[in-house]
């Protein structure tokens, strides 16, 4: 309730902080046994106790377990989230400072997010399915390839070698109590991922039949265009996530990807070569 609260109100950052320390201090004294974190486990350092009850198998399965159970996930916080992936991903990250604050970690323990962006790429992919003059069988073998290639399969290479990257270049002090969650990374590349999907998979399909596909400059250019503002924006919320983690460094290097994005931009203007035409040939490709 208190995360929910917090990116909802028009709060400003140190109120909720105060806001968060206050709760706190009233728990430790109705709750003595009840630890709190310490200032270096807002930077990402956990102390002994809390180390045993934080490890990655426990929270994993902690997600996973609530996976099963929908009345126990917040779908209503988890639309805000989206919603403020468009407006101000800002303060979708700012909520995970609020999470590390209040329940020691920096990944979700609320898979609802993972459950509406799955319903979101279904529905998505078979728009997409039926903008291509696909039959039944070929839009589920499309859905799956979506699903599990294209969504998890990726997602998990990405935010493996992100998490990598991390926490061997970019943190500030090589420590174990100071390192990138792999389940953090997860989040990040599922954030990113989010508007990118219904910029390519849902607003484009608008545009497909009767511009897009259409032999002329025109054509390309919005097509491309529209690809452009996907990649960037996953590019941008990426970002995001890994500098709002307050012990990392040199996190602007990941913003570098937009100068080749930009190149790669400019040649298939000149080129003539169309993205989103070369998305559905492939697509045609993989349901034969």
């Amino acid at each position: 309730g208190l995360e929910r609260q917090c990116l909802k109100s028009a709060l400003f950052p140190e109120h909720c902080t105060k806001i968060v320390t206050a709760l706190y201090a009233v728990g430790r004294k109705m709750l003595p046994t009840t630890s709190v974190s310490s200032p270096n486990q807002s930077n990402g350092a956990l102390n002994s106790r809390d180390a045993a009850r934080h490890t990655a198998g426990a929270k994993r399965y902690k997600y996973l377990r609530r996976l099963l159970h929908f009345r126990q996930m917040d779908f209503e916080f988890a639309v805000w989230q989206m919603l403020y992936l468009f407006t101000s991903p800002q303060r979708v990250y700012r909520n995970f400072h609020y999470r590390k604050q209040t329940k020691d970690q920096w990944a979700r323990d609320d898979p609802a997010f993972l459950v509406l962006l799955s319903i979101w790429l279904c529905v998505s992919t078979i728009g997409f399915g039926f903008v291509l003059d696909m039959g039944f069988f070929q839009m589920i073998k499309l859905l799956l390839w979506v699903v599990f290639i294209d969504c998890v399969g990726v997602g998990l290479l990405i935010a493996t070698l992100m998490w990598f990257i991390s926490n061997k270049y970019l943190v500030k002090r090589q420590s174990r109590d100071y390192d990138v969650e792999w389940g953090y990374a997860f989040d990040v590349h599922l954030n990113a991922f989010y508007p990118l999907l219904v910029i390519l998979h849902f607003i484009q399909l608008f545009f497909i039949n009767y511009v897009i596909s259409t032999a002329s400059f025109m054509g390309y250019f919005v097509g491309n265009t529209v690809w452009l503002i996907a990649i960037g924006y996953y590019i941008y919320v990426t970002f995001l996530g890994y500098s709002a983690l307050p012990f990392l460094k040199n996190t602007v290097i990941l913003l570098y990807p937009f100068a080749l994005l930009i190149l790669l931009y400019v040649l298939s203007l000149a080129l003539g070569w169309n993205f989103t035409k070369t998305l559905c040939t492939f697509y045609e490709f993989r349901v034969k």
